[in-house]
C-alpha cells in the first residue's frame, strides 16, 4: 500500500490522498479496510439473513467484491463467512452529490477522442450541519478529504476512482480497457434520504461504478452487467455516465416505479445534470428550475447549446464544465469540489480539486494503466 497527499495543505478546503493497491483482491480488501479503520470506520451490525445473501450474491455477480471482503475479514480477525455485520460499506463520511457531465464522442472531438468532463458539486458543510445542528469541535465538512485510488490487482482489471465518501466505493472512476463511469444525482425533487440506511442484497448507488469497473471493458458488456445486477440506493436516486475507448456511451438510469433505463444520444454529445433523461429527452424542451432542482435544467441547456452542432477540443470541454460550476457566493452551501476529464482512449483521468474560493489545484493526472 501506497498512500500519499498530493494536493492541499491545513490551510486548504481539501485535502486530497492517492493511495496506490496492488496484489491479489484479498490483500487489496485488507488494505482497504486497513486505511477505513485508520478514518474511524467500523462494521456495522445487519441482518444475518441478509448478509448471507449479499455474500452469495458477490461470490456469483461480483467476484472481486467477494474476494476483498474476505480481506476485510482478515483486517478484522474476524470470519468472512460470519454474518451479523457488513465487512463493505467503507464509508468514512455521509455521500450524496449534484454535478453536471458532457461526453463528446470521437466525431466530435478535435483530435479524434472521445471524452467525459464532469464537476462534482458538493456541500461545504460538515454532517452536523448538513443534519441540521451545530459543527462539533474539530469536525470537519464532511467532502473535505477525497481520495483518488488507483488498484492494480494480479486477478482483474486495474482502476483508478476518485471517491470522497467509501474507499470501496466511487464517484469518477476509469479501468485499464478505458471504461469510464461517474455517478450524478438523478432526482432532487424527489430525493427523500432513507431512515433505514442498512446494506440490501446488490450493489449499492456508490458501490455500482466500481462494479462496472471491475466486471465490463466497454459500454455493451455494461449494459449487460447492470442490467443483470440487483440494485439499490436509500433514497437518493442516482444515474450514471458511462463511456468507453471505441466511443461508445450512455446513460444508466432506473425510473421510481423500478424501470431501468439506458438513454442514448447515438453519434452526438451527450449532457447530464440532475434529473431523469428519459423523462425530459429534449435538452431544449424542459420546465423551468425552482428552489428544489438545483439548477439541473439550465446547466444541461448550457451544455447542449455549447456542444451541439460544433467540433470539441480539451480545451472546450474544459470552458463548458466552468460555465456550469457552482457560484462562490458565501450564502450557498455549494461548491465544485473538483472537476474531472477523462480520456478512455488515453486511459486517463485528470482532476482539479478546490481549495478554496477562486482556488483549484492545477490538473493532476492519473492512468488507470498498469
Amino acid at each position: 500500500m501506497e498512500l500519499t497527499q498530493i494536493a492541499g495543505t491545513r490551510d486548504d478546503f481539501q485535502i486530497v490522498h492517492h493511495l496506490t493497491l496492488t496484489g491479489t483482491q484479498v490483500e487489496i480488501g485488507r488494505a482497504l479496510t486497513e486505511e477505513a479503520r485508520r478514518l474511524g470506520w467500523a462494521p456495522v451490525p445487519t441482518n444475518p439473513t441478509v448478509n448471507r445473501a449479499r455474500r452469495a450474491w458477490f461470490e456469483h455477480g461480483w467476484p472481486q467484491h467477494h474476494a476483498r471482503l474476505d480481506g476485510a475479514a482478515q483486517a478484522l480477525g474476524l470470519d468472512p463467512d460470519q454474518d451479523d455485520v457488513a465487512l463493505d460499506g467503507l464509508a468514512f463520511v455521509p455521500r450524496g452529490s449534484g454535478c453536471s457531465a458532457l461526453w463528446c464522442p470521437p466525431s466530435a472531438s478535435a483530435d479524434g477522442h472521445g471524452r467525459a468532463a464532469r464537476n462534482y458539486d458538493f456541500f461545504t458543510l460538515s454532517t452536523s450541519e448538513i443534519l441540521g445542528g451545530e459543527p462539533q469541535e474539530g469536525e470537519l465538512p464532511m467532502a473535505s478529504r477525497p481520495y483518488v485510488i488507483s488498484t492494480r490487482p494480479d486477478d482483474g482489471l486495474a482502476a483508478t476512482v476518485i471517491t470522497m465518501s467509501d474507499l470501496d466505493g466511487c464517484m469518477d472512476g476509469i479501468n485499464e480497457a478505458g471504461l469510464a463511469v461517474m455517478l450524478l444525482v438523478a432526482d432532487f425533487e424527489q430525493a427523500t434520504p432513507s431512515a433505514d440506511a442498512a446494506p440490501q442484497v446488490g450493489v449499492s448507488a456508490v458501490q455500482l461504478p466500481r462494479y462496472v469497473l471491475d466486471t465490463c471493458e466497454n459500454v455493451e458488456q455494461a449494459k449487460q452487467a447492470l442490467l443483470r445486477a440487483k440494485q439499490y440506493d436509500h433514497g437518493v436516486p442516482l444515474h450514471y455516465l458511462v463511456a468507453d475507448a471505441r466511443g461508445g456511451a450512455f446513460v444508466w438510469e432506473r425510473g421510481r416505479d423500478g424501470g431501468e433505463h439506458i438513454v442514448e444520444y447515438g453519434d452526438a454529445p451527450l449532457c447530464v445534470t440532475n434529473h431523469q433523461l428519459h423523462l425530459h429527452p429534449d435538452p431544449m424542451s424542459l420546465p423551468a428550475d425552482n428552489p428544489h432542482t438545483f439548477g439541473t435544467f439550465d446547466r444541461i441547456r448550457t451544455l447542449h447549446e455549447r456542444s451541439k452542432g460544433v467540433t470539441l477540443s480539451e480545451g472546450d470541454l474544459r470552458d463548458g464544465l466552468r460555465a456550469v460550476r457552482q457560484g462562490e457566493s458565501p450564502e450557498s452551501p455549494f461548491r465544485t469540489l473538483w472537476s474531472t476529464v477523462f480520456d478512455p482512449a488515453a486511459r486517463t483521468l485528470t482532476a482539479s480539486f478546490y481549495l478554496g474560493d477562486g482556488r483549484y489545484t492545477e490538473d493532476l493526472v492519473f492512468s488507470a494503466a498498469r
